[in-house]
């Protein structure tokens, strides 16, 4: 019994011993061709990656917006129009065939200048007329001037009665009135026939022809619209309850559908009346330096500036927005920095956002905050011949 378990247990580790030294000779063989493929590939083990973050943000000086204060102001918004202040609606005094339409829409014209013609033949007879009315009536004064003469020389000789002399002072009375009523009627005669040319009556833009060559007017027909477009002048209306802080004088910003630039005027007049329709008040702005050219009818909008203070005013851009807070990326020391900015009021005028805190005057912004922005990431601001320089060499890189 004893000898069969010894020779149990001798079998058992006979066949152990084999199976331990075959993996260990895999194991070997599997080491040696990786080293074998790694000496003929000749290439050595790749290093570690380098971290972007560590990589300092390059930036130009155009990048960055330097704060500074700013004059804003507050008021209400105006909306309306440009109209010229001097303006004339021209229409016809007598009836008549338009013969002649001598200017047309945009021409320039001068004082005194005839613009349409028209036919004078009916009121060329009239004064024609009226001449011969006042010459008779003139003869007839002649006449009974001399009458009354000869009858009161007579009469101081008692060879004609009284009442012979007062008949013959009635009809010289008679006469001088005639006179009278005749040169009128030449007179308005003339008047009639120098208004079969319309002339204009001030320096100025034709601004509507509304009458053409063969067209029967009569007294009252709109005939032409002439404009000074020196004269252009803003006016709009703001809404009626910030009536009380409106006064004339006061600065008004604004700018006009198809003009790029920004116009700056003053309140000249205030309406005494509201619009009987929007109940809104309307205001007569001129315009500071106005520029030759300026087309009437165009819409303008702009702010009164009823209250000015000064400011930190930024573009809207450079804030970015994350739930109900602001920030600004600011660049101080050569790192960027988050910094929460608590917003003010926004400028009409300009397009910028006042800053209220979180910011001073005379800091850093980054103006393009876009990408993924690290706080406290290294900055390096490049000179602008360094940027030159960059670039010429790129090509040959």
């Amino acid at each position: 019994m004893r000898f069969w378990s010894t020779h149990k247990q001798t079998s058992i580790g006979q066949h152990i011993t084999p199976i331990t030294t075959s993996v260990r000779l895999a194991l070997l063989l599997c080491g040696g061709v990786l080293m074998l493929s790694l000496i003929s590939c000749g290439k050595a083990p790749a290093t570690a990656p380098v971290d972007v973050n560590t990589a300092p943000l390059q930036l130009v000086a155009e990048d960055l917006y330097t704060t500074a204060l700013r004059s804003t102001s507050q008021g209400p918004l105006m909306s309306g129009s440009l109209q010229p202040e001097v303006k004339a609606e021209m229409n016809a005094e007598v009836a008549g065939i338009v013969l002649k339409v001598l200017k047309d829409n945009g021409d320039v014209v001068k004082a005194g200048d005839v613009l349409i013609q028209l036919d004078p033949t009916i009121v060329r007879d009239k004064w024609l007329s009226a001449q011969e009315a006042e010459r008779s009536a003139a003869l007839a004064l002649t006449q009974a001037e001399r009458q009354l003469k000869r009858l009161s020389g007579l009469r101081q000789q008692n060879m004609v009665t009284a009442d012979q002399l007062e008949a013959a002072e009635i009809k010289f009375n008679q006469a001088q009135s005639d006179v009278a009523s005749a040169k009128a009627r030449l007179v308005e005669a003339r008047q009639q026939m120098d208004k079969t040319d319309v002339r204009a009556p001030f320096s100025g833009v034709v601004a509507s022809r509304k009458a053409f060559a063969g067209d029967t007017v009569q007294i009252g027909k709109a005939l032409m619209v002439l404009m000074d477009p020196k004269s252009m002048r803003f006016e709009g209306f703001i809404p009626a309850e910030h009536v009380g802080a409106i006064a004339v004088g006061q600065s008004v910003s604004f700018r006009v559908n198809g003009y790029t630039q920004r116009f700056n005027g003053v309140i000249q007049r205030i309406n005494p009346q509201a619009n009987e329709m929007t109940r809104q008040v309307q205001l007569f702005v001129t315009i500071d330096d106005a520029p030759s050219g300026l087309v009437a009818g165009l819409y303008a909008e702009g702010y009164v500036d009823v209250k000015s203070q000064s400011a930190i005013l930024v573009p809207p851009s450079l804030v970015t927005t994350e739930g109900d807070n602001h920030f600004v990326w600011r660049v101080k020391d050569q790192h960027l920095q988050k910094v929460s900015v608590t917003l003010g009021a926004h400028d009409h005028r300009t397009g910028m956002v006042e800053i209220r805190q979180g910011v001073a005057a005379n800091e850093q912004l980054l103006r393009h905050p876009i990408g993924q922005l690290r706080d406290g990431a290294a900055v390096t601001v490049m000179s602008a011949s360094r940027t030159t320089s960059a670039e010429a060499q790129e090509p040959q890189a």
